[in-house]
């Protein structure tokens, strides 16, 4: 059956609060970073993924603090991201507790930092986060939390990635984040028939036939989501249990 499908909350936190938002914008708060990974872990997640969405530099101290609580708190692997420019980001947040980085404008601005991180820390360390939108025909990859577009497309930038010693790949469709409608399941299914790393699948978790349709559509090997998790809509222990009757490899 291969490797378990991993089911990954995504936290992200602005002024210390997690809040989600549609299409990147529209902010509503959904409650403490802290106890909301505390309570996913315990109902199953495989992992987390915390992202400072506002990274500034004053927020940094934070945000830091509130990795060292998060680990304190949980038992299961999870990844930070927002406001990582240098080794010595890596290494804080790495000694704060967190086991994996995310990077994404940094690394399109400057792509050997992915090289220099996984030099020092090892690949797995090193989580490419690519945000793009599907426009005239191609996805091109956006920096600044989904602000600026580059000239940079998905499957190139993925490859390149790959190539410098990224250990995953976190594809967050613009288009469909936020919106329910089901993950970008073509564009997933291409990145994990190039790729030899993980794919983790972002942005469009409305139901629980998404997820499914992620791992057998799409072929992710990991699902990512916010507010489904966050209010209520789908509870993680129903979702692996649904998944295993569709005959998907999942932890429980």
């Amino acid at each position: 059956m291969g490797l378990a499908k991993r089911i990954i909350p995504c936290l992200d936190v602005k002024d210390g609060t997690t809040v989600k938002g549609t299409n990147f914008v529209n902010l509503r708060t959904a409650g403490d970073p802290v106890e909301l990974g505390k309570r996913y872990s315990e109902e199953g997640a495989d992992e987390l993924v915390y992202l400072d969405i506002t990274a500034s530099y004053e927020g940094r101290k934070t945000f830091t603090d509130m990795v060292t609580r998060v680990a304190r708190e949980i038992n299961i692997p999870f990844t930070v991201g927002g406001g990582i420019y240098e080794l010595q980001d890596v290494e804080r947040l790495l000694l704060a507790g967190a086991d994996k980085v995310s990077i994404n404008s940094a690394a399109i601005r400057r792509p050997q930092l992915i090289d220099e991180i996984a030099r020092r820390f090892g690949r797995q360390v090193c989580v490419c986060a690519i945000d793009a939108r599907h426009e005239d025909g191609e996805w091109y990859c956006y920096l600044k939390g989904g602000r600026e577009r580059t000239g940079l497309t998905l499957f190139e930038w993925a490859k390149e990635a790959e190539a410098r010693g990224a250990g995953e790949i976190l594809f967050t469709s613009m288009d469909n984040d936020g919106v329910k409608n089901g993950y970008a399941n073509d564009a997933l299914a291409q990145l994990s028939a190039d790729l030899s790393i993980p794919v983790i699948a972002s942005g469009g978790a409305g139901t629980m036939e998404h997820f499914r349709d992620a791992f057998s559509t799409g072929h992710a090997d990991a699902a990512l989501a916010a507010s489904v998790f966050h209010f209520g809509e789908i509870r993680i222990k129903e979702l692996k249990a649904y998944l295993k009757k569709q005959n998907i490899n999942v932890r429980t």
